[in-house]
C-alpha cells in the first residue's frame, strides 16, 4: 500500500517542492490539499492535478500522513488536528510563535507513536555534513559567525497575526537548528538587536542575535530581509566557525548559478536538493517505523531561541 500524504494548507512556498518529491516517489501518492484559503488551495489542487478539501477533518480520515505549510500561527492547531487523527507529520518551521502554541503542541503529541519530523532541510545539506565531520580538526571551537539572509518574502510573512513576527521568527530558526546540532548544546542566553530600515514597517526586517551556549562558545546570526528586491528570499545560509587550530567557512547554497536583475531573480542549481532530501527522510522514516532525523523537540527548540530573542528585546 502506498503512503497516502495529505497536505494542510500551501501557504508555505516550500509545499511544492515536497509534493514533487512525494510525486517522483512508486510508494507515495498526494491525496489532496485542505486550505483555509479556498481559493489557494483550489488553486494548487488544479496545478498539481489533486483534489481540494473543503473540510480538514474529512482529507484527515484519508491520509497516513500530512504536510503542513500552513501560516506559522496556524501550525499548532493543524498539529493538534493531525495528531488526533493519528496521522505522521511534517510541519513546517517554525512550528510554534509563543510558549503557549509550544505547549500545546506537546500536548497534541504526547503519547502519539507517529513521526513528527520539522522541516529543516539544511541539515540534509551535504555542505553541513562535511562541515560536521571536519569540526574535530580545528577544535576546540571557540566561537561562530552565521548568516541566513533574504530579500523580504512579503506575503502573511509580513503579518505578525499570522507569522509571529517579522524576517527574525522567521530566518533564525534554521540555523538556531544548525548550532544546537553542531555543539550539543542550548543556548544558555540569547540577545537580539532588530530595526525596520529596509521598509520602515512594523515589523522588523533586521534582525541579528548573539547566541551565549554552557561551553563558552558563542555565535552570531545574521536573520535579516536585509538583501534588495530581486534577491533570493531563501538561501543564503552561511558558517564560519573559528577554532583553537583552524577556520571552517561554509556556504551551504554555493552549489548553484545565481542571476539577479529588475525582472527578479533566477537559480541554476547543480548542487543537492535539500528539500528533496528531507521529504525522503519524512517518507523513509515512515517506511521504516523509526524517528525521522529532525525531530518534533528540534522543532521547539530552534522555535523556542527566537522566542527568547524577543523576549530579550522587552528586556
Amino acid at each position: 500500500m502506498p503512503i497516502r500524504v495529505g497536505i494542510l494548507s500551501c501557504a508555505h512556498m516550500h509545499t511544492y517542492g515536497f509534493v514533487a518529491t512525494i510525486r517522483h516517489r512508486s510508494d507515495t501518492q498526494v491525496v489532496g490539499i485542505w486550505d483555509p484559503d479556498a481559493e489557494r488551495g483550489q488553486s494548487f489542487a488544479e496545478k498539481n492535478q489533486t483534489q481540494f478539501f473543503a473540510d480538514r477533518a474529512e482529507l484527515l480520515s484519508q491520509v497516513d500522513a500530512v504536510l503542513i505549510g500552513s501560516p506559522n500561527k496556524l501550525h499548532a492547531e493543524d498539529i493538534a488536528a493531525a495528531a488526533a487523527a493519528n496521522v505522521h507529520i511534517l510541519c513546517e518551521k517554525p512550528i510554534a510563535t509563543t510558549p503557549e502554541e509550544a505547549a500545546q503542541i506537546r500536548k497534541a503529541i504526547s503519547g502519539k507513536d507517529r513521526v513528527f519530523m520539522t522541516a529543516f532541510p539544511c541539515r540534509y545539506s551535504p555542505s553541513y555534513d562535511k562541515l560536521k565531520a571536519s569540526i574535530d580538526k580545528i577544535a576546540p571551537i571557540k566561537a561562530l559567525a552565521t548568516t541566513n539572509r533574504g530579500s523580504c518574502p512579503w506575503g502573511w510573512f509580513t503579518e505578525p497575526e499570522l507569522s509571529g513576527g517579522g524576517a527574525m521568527i522567521d530566518h533564525t530558526v534554521h540555523v538556531a537548528d544548525l548550532l544546537m546540532d553542531l555543539l550539543g548544546e542550548v543556548p544558555s542566553q540569547v540577545h537580539a538587536q532588530v530595526g525596520n530600515g529596509m521598509y520602515q514597517k512594523d515589523w522588523e526586517d533586521i534582525a541579528m542575535l548573539t547566541l551565549d551556549f554552557p561551553s563558552g562558545i558563542f555565535a552570531t546570526l545574521d536573520s535579516s530581509w536585509s538583501r534588495p528586491d530581486g534577491y533570493k528570499t531563501w538561501g543564503d545560509v552561511t558558517m564560519t566557525v573559528v577554532g583553537e587550530n583552524g577556520v571552517i567557512e561554509m556556504d551551504m547554497f554555493g552549489q548553484e548559478i545565481q542571476r539577479y536583475s529588475k525582472a527578479g531573480h533566477t537559480v541554476a542549481g547543480y548542487g543537492s536538493n535539500m528539500d528533496a532530501l528531507m521529504t525522503e527522510e519524512f517518507l523513509n522514516a515512515i517506511k521504516e517505523n523509526r524517528p525521522a532525523k529532525t525531530s518534533m523537540e528540534d522543532g521547539l527548540k530552534a522555535a523556542e531561541v527566537a522566542m527568547a530573542a524577543y523576549a530579550s528585546l522587552e528586556k
